[in-house]
């Protein structure tokens, strides 16, 4: 990689993007100051019940690998093959994502940005914690932090900022009450999370298939359970806030006791603290969030979910984020550290990219709880695989576009899913096209259709 150069660069967030972007600077040559708000968390207790195991997906990866850093991280996660479909009356179907030998990583958050922060300090990045961000100071490129130790930090000098400090940034903040022309919105699903636990056997196995994401799809809500190292299950209810079935109609044990038992009757025998989990563990929202400006002039940059929180309901929060890293770095490479031309053109390539995936997020949420179950979704997902065996370049089903196809951009994805969507609305109502899915002049009448 080419020498940056003798900038100082502040990031403010040492999760899982503000660490890969540090690290991916630090080898550039810039000298790196990460500010966290939180302590160490490789010296600290996690607080349970926040994590929502990550899907790591090509996308991530090719970060990664552009670091050398992608067998690192494979080390400590899961292939997943597909979805691992439980019905209500205890049937259970198995759903591969894309082709043979494509998969999805399970990795535990936690696990994933101690390894990152470990990364980031070999490369020669700083970090300093308990930092939670004061004030910027536009005009004379300082930046202001308040130590929640107790310790006093004295405001520091940056040449290069950038907000990696998630949906609820402080530094997007600073960013918007300083900007006459700022455009945010926010939007909160009616469904909140809430963590629970498949522990191994009793003889210290998975209780459970390993490979694969596990899914309980009932409608309007569902359970979702995803593999980690210690054979355990980090186990995610995506349940209602509101209405019959709910978060506010569950308050006693022998509630959650029987809404359990009744709709999830495989999984409780696997859940033995269930209940314990259900009352001690907090229930979290999800936002999705947007806004524009992401830069300022040459000096200041939003990035990951400070500038575009998603739903997880596509594995993709933190496979955009990393892809931001990626992009970005690219760019330095292409305007040779001409920070006014990078970070036009990374706003000018993120911003559509990012508002299409948090779009996804949601159409994918309504597909997990409601279609995975449905017998006519899913022979058109047969005839969508099928085509895409015979027509690999032409026909790429969209969840396939997003998660194993990094050179197609996510705006690309969004805009092919919805043509390839109307056409599939159309074949769906073809006269016989149950008996003559697989004839080779129906799958050509279907690809003509896009041609």
């Amino acid at each position: 990689m080419s020498s940056g150069s003798n900038k100082n660069v502040t990031i403010i967030g040492a999760g899982l993007v503000g660490s890969l972007l540090s690290i991916f600077l630090a080898r550039r040559g810039y000298k790196v100051s990460v500010y966290e708000r939180r302590g160490d968390m490789r010296r600290e207790k996690m607080s349970a019940g926040r994590s929502i195991n990550l899907a790591m997906s090509d996308r991530g990866l090719l970060a990664l690998e552009k670091l050398g850093l992608a067998e690192a991280i494979r080390e400590i996660s899961i292939p997943m093959h597909g979805r691992f479909i439980h019905h209500q009356d205890g049937t259970t179907a198995f759903q591969p994502y894309g082709k043979e030998g494509q998969y999805i990583n399970s990795v535990s958050r936690a696990t994933l940005n101690t390894k990152l922060m470990d990364l980031a300090e070999e490369a020669g990045v700083s970090i300093f914690f308990n930092e939670k961000l004061d004030k910027i100071d536009w005009q004379k490129e300082r930046i202001s932090f308040e130590n929640t130790a107790g310790q006093s930090i004295p405001p520091s000098r940056t040449d290069l900022l950038f907000a990696a400090d998630g949906a609820f940034s402080a530094g997007r903040l600073q960013h918007q009450l300083q900007h006459d022309q700022f455009n945010y919105s926010q939007y909160y699903i009616d469904c909140g999370y809430k963590e629970l636990t498949i522990p191994p056997t009793a003889d210290g196995e998975f209780a459970m298939e390993k490979n694969a994401l596990h899914i309980w799809p009932r409608k309007d809500y569902m359970l979702i359970a995803l593999p980690n190292l210690d054979k355990s299950f980090t186990c995610t209810l995506f349940f209602p806030f509101k209405g019959e079935a709910s978060f506010e109609r569950l308050k006693r044990p022998d509630q959650v006791k029987d809404f359990f038992e009744k709709t999830f009757p495989d999984a409780v025998p696997l859940m033995p603290e269930y209940i314990n989990e259900f009352f001690t563990n907090p229930t979290s929202s999800l936002v999705t969030v947007k806004c524009y400006p992401w830069i300022r002039d040459d000096r200041f940059a939003l990035i990951g979910d400070a500038a575009h929180a998603i739903v997880p309901f596509f594995g993709q929060g933190m496979n955009c984020g990393f892809e931001d890293c990626r992009v970005l770095d690219e760019l330095i490479d292409k305007h040779q550290h001409n920070w006014t031309l990078i970070l036009q053109e990374y706003q000018e390539l993120r911003k559509p990219d990012a508002d299409a995936i948090a779009d996804l997020a949601i159409n994918n949420f309504t597909e997990m709880r409601e279609k995975t179950a449905d017998p006519v979704f899913l022979f058109q997902k047969k005839i969508e695989a099928k085509l895409h065996e015979k027509y690999p370049e032409e026909w790429i089903p969209a969840y396939s576009q997003v998660t194993f196809s990094p050179h197609i951009r996510y705006s690309e994805a969004l805009q092919r899913g919805q043509s390839q969507e109307a056409i599939m609305q159309q074949v769906m109502q073809w006269p016989g096209i149950e008996e003559h899915w697989e004839s080779d002049e129906t799958l050509s009448r279907i690809i003509q259709l896009i041609r």
